[in-house]
């Protein structure tokens, strides 16, 4: 802000030009400008004080405003200018011939926060942004669900009496409150108590962190790995502190990306290329204009959270040796439902050779990924975030990335927890199986109905409503009057147009359930005309919904579900030979 400047009597003249208040208290002692100041004192300002009223604030660089010590009003603005007309006048036509004026010019002035004007208006700022949001419909509730380990898929709102089934948890596979997990953290905060002590650095890394980061190690066929608070944060730091070491890296990131990629290949500074979702050819085209020579990383996702869609492993590991990159592959909601042992889609991709052969240099997909990023918190059921790949990355991580030095480490009992559901998911695939299972019962029902569900191979469900705002009323009206939980997903998590409520089938969901909520699905597509499949194919189509050049296979396939008619694995119709 400009300074203000006292010229006569407690009189403060700001201006965007000249920080003049320094200057005249200097330039009293100057025999030239000393008689000029007194004589536009005694002109101009022993005459202002009746000369008082209130305007608005003027733009900053302007001369605009004057204020009296004492009455605190802004004078005259005529008289204002003309004060500091007569200044600048008197300042240019002396400052050749003054040697003391010359010295004090050259001067740095300091600072003058003396004027007592309004500060800014903080609050006002975050009621406008409040504001935003709730005019474009995309302002957030959180909804008081309360998850009862006894009853999964069941909660309780504020209401402890009013029980609600959840179909949009990210406890894919109900690992939050399995017996073996649970029984295991409750050994250890018996024994090593609720907090983990400080940083890894500073008595918070025990024998448990690194018997976690060695199973998580093995699950991904890696020689190493590190565990962070959450897989935002290991996301963040990796690609933030792998990329700044890089001399000269290019980021090549898939635009679905997760906020968590976006905001590390930010924090890097790195020169990013994003190439179209899921699109080769412009990756590649990218990474043609890049010198091989050039360090790179290509940032992706094997599953993409909101649409379900799922990345092209194994040819973008392909372009990546072509062109000298490296890949980061973000698992995150793959980890624990795909795969012999639960590693994820890469390890899927080679099914039968990972189950014999559960281990690095096998000659699989999972091979070909340097850096595998995964979360605790979702189908393992816990909390936390790591990543896996060579010891030498590992350790530079480690070593260099501030969101895994400065923070402290998590407590001895989620890190039990973790490590219990990771190896019992490496030998259980029932879990698995039924959430599947109940993943293809589903979409065949809504499909059935016309319900628009975004096409894709995985076991997310993303029913799309296509605006904000009846987005919300299918949520409220889901809860309200069926008593089932399912969020709205509005931007910009997604699209705008794109809007949709996310269900995700577990192994808890039984048929009863599911015949409630397709039963009520169809309800409230009726009550408010939504839009349905054949609507929005009339449009040309929205997020995939419309579009059957779309139509894709589930990753899992009957025979690796054991569904194969004749199996005696199943009896239910619904679900033998169903593909969609």
């Amino acid at each position: 802000m400009p300074a203000p400047t006292t010229i006569g009597k407690g009189v403060e003249v700001v201006t965007g030009q000249v920080p003049i208040n320094a200057l005249l208290s200097m330039a009293q002692k100057c025999p030239v400008m000393g008689k000029a100041l007194n004589s536009v004192q005694k002109k101009s300002l022993l005459h202002t004080s009746g000369k008082v009223a209130k305007q608005p604030t003027q733009p900053l660089n302007q001369a605009s405003v004057i204020t009296h010590r004492h009455n605190k009003n802004p004078i005259d603005e005529h008289t204002t200018a003309a004060t500091v007309a007569a200044l600048k006048k008197s300042q240019q036509a002396t400052i050749n011939g003054c040697p003391y004026h010359q010295q004090i010019a050259n001067q740095e002035l300091p600072l003058d926060h003396s004027i007592k004007s309004r500060t800014f208006d903080y609050e006002t700022l975050y009621q406008h942004e409040l504001d935003k949001k709730h005019d474009d419909k995309s302002y957030r509730y959180f909804n008081n669900i309360n998850r009862l380990a006894q009853k999964f898929p069941k909660a309780h709102t504020q209401n402890v009496r009013e029980e609600v089934t959840v179909w949009c948890s990210n406890d894919y596979l109900g690992m939050g409150r399995n017996q073996i997990v649970l029984e295991t953290m409750k050994q250890t905060m018996d024994k090593y108590g609720a907090g983990a002590g400080g940083t890894r650095n500073i008595a918070g890394n025990c024998n448990l962190h690194l018997q976690l980061e060695t199973e998580l190690a093995d699950l991904h066929h890696k020689p190493a790995a590190l565990v962070f608070t959450s897989c935002y944060v290991a996301n963040d730091a990796t690609l933030s502190t792998l990329a700044s070491k890089l001399p000269g890296c290019v980021i090549f990131s898939d635009a679905a990306n997760h906020a968590s990629m976006i905001q590390g290949i930010r924090h890097s500074g790195a020169q990013k290329k994003i190439f179209r979702h899921n699109d080769l050819t412009d990756l590649e085209e990218k990474l043609q204009s890049v010198d091989i020579n050039i360090p790179k990383i290509i940032a992706f996702e094997s599953i993409y959270s909101m649409s379900g869609t799922v990345g092209h492993i194994d040819a973008i590991c392909n372009l990546a040796k072509k062109y000298g990159a490296i890949t980061f592959l973000d698992e995150v909601h793959a980890v624990g439902m795909y795969g012999p042992r639960g590693a994820g889609v890469a390890e899927h991709l080679d099914f039968e050779l990972n189950a014999i052969q559960p281990y690095g240099n096998n000659g699989s997909v999972l091979d070909k990924v340097d850096i595998i990023s995964g979360t605790l918190g979702k189908a393992f059921g816990v909390v936390g975030g790591y990543i896996a790949g060579s010891s030498n990355l590992i350790d530079m991580i480690r070593s260099y990335a501030p969101g895994f030095i400065f923070t402290t480490s998590l407590p001895p009992i989620v890190v039990a927890g973790a490590r219990a559901s990771i190896q019992y998911l490496k030998q259980s695939s029932k879990e698995r199986h039924l959430q599947q299972l109940n993943t293809r019962i589903l979409k065949a029902r809504l499909a059935e109905l016309d319900i628009p569900v975004c096409p894709n191979p995985s076991h997310i469900v993303p029913v799309l409503v296509g605006d904000a705002e009846p987005c919300k009323i299918a949520s409220d009206q889901l809860l309200r009057d069926h008593g089932i939980y399912v969020q709205s997903i509005n931007y910009p998590t997604v699209a705008k147009g794109e809007e949709r409520l996310r269900i995700t089938p577990t192994p808890g969901h039984n048929v009863k359930m599911t015949d409630h909520l397709v039963n009520a699905l169809e309800t409230i597509w009726r009550k408010n005309h939504f839009k349905r499949v054949t609507n929005w194919r009339a449009e040309g189509g929205r997020a995939g919904v419309g579009n059957d050049d779309l139509y894709t296979q589930p990753i899992w396939t009957d025979k690796q579900l054991k569904i194969v008619p004749g199996s005696g694995e199943t009896t239910d119709p619904r679900i033998i030979g169903v593909t969609a």
